[in-house]
């Protein structure tokens, strides 16, 4: 299954050509003797460690620390939360080159962690101020969402299918449509309302609530298609250092998801 995360659609690792590429590197054995080939097989298989692929532990540690950074960077806009702004944009940038980049770079992998952090929270403080205790509500929610996400994945009762992720991403580009409609009407002045028009009622309900639990079962099937593909290049026998590739496109899905929720109980609160 194709994912519709750009991070991962633009890794060669998580493609078919990757199980090519992964027999391609196997030693030929043709021209052993019957002894060595017998002494070959004989040896214990090699662990993904040792033959520089990626493995499931290996990626876990990797998205682990790739966290940690974002949490220290969360708390620095915590503590300074007019950073949030310079933050965005350069995190907002350091995306696009992790994105399309072919081979990825944990450092500038590690450095958007971080720059994204402090954007977390400096918006999470600023929400905070205004509804006192939603940064803990939407951190619990995440927590929640993630973990029921996986569980159902790790059960098999959730996959990614073919017709699903084209509804998924024909719902996304529709989304993105409205929210950079929504943003150019809120600074232009046109719409005054706090979240801008997602504070019309529908039958005396917010739009942003309505669009809020949509959204928010969208980044969870995201979320789907992003373990798909860790299972995809850990099956493919993907190079190792692709596990970065791997932390960099939940971390974005994650950070999608906090947001969402963090911005629907603003609006319930308010």
């Amino acid at each position: 299954m194709a994912s519709s995360n750009p991070v991962f659609t633009n890794s060669p690792a998580f493609s078919a050509s990757a199980t090519k590429a992964a027999q391609l590197s196997r030693p030929a054995t043709g021209d052993l003797t019957a002894q060595q080939l017998t002494e070959l097989y004989s040896q214990p298989s090699a662990t993904p460690a040792q033959t520089d692929r990626m493995s499931y532990e290996d990626t876990i540690i990797k998205i682990v620390f790739s966290f940690a950074i974002l949490l220290g960077g969360a708390v620095v806009g915590w503590m300074l939360p007019a950073l949030f702004l310079p933050a965005m944009i350069v995190g907002f940038v350091l995306a696009l080159i992790n994105i399309f980049k072919k081979k990825p770079s944990p450092a500038l992998i590690l450095i958007y962690a971080a720059v994204e952090g402090v954007f977390v929270g400096g918006v999470t403080n600023f929400f905070e101020t205004l509804y006192s205790g939603i940064a803990i509500q939407a951190v619990l929610g995440t927590l929640v969402v993630i973990g029921v996400t996986l569980a159902l994945f790790a059960s098999g009762k959730v996959r990614a299918s073919k017709k699903a992720t084209k509804v998924f991403l024909i719902a996304m580009v529709g989304y993105l449509a409205f929210s950079v409609l929504n943003l150019i009407l809120m600074v232009t002045g046109v719409n005054n309302q706090p979240f801008g028009m997602r504070s019309a009622e529908i039958f005396g309900i917010p739009l942003g609530l309505i669009l809020g639990i949509l959204v928010i079962l969208l980044a969870a099937y995201s979320l789907v298609l992003d373990f798909d593909n860790i299972k995809t290049g850990v099956t493919r026998g993907a190079p190792r250092v692709y596990g970065w590739t791997a932390a960099f496109g939940i971390m974005v899905t994650v950070i999608w998801l906090y947001l969402e929720i963090l911005r629907l109980l603003a609006i319930l609160r308010n």
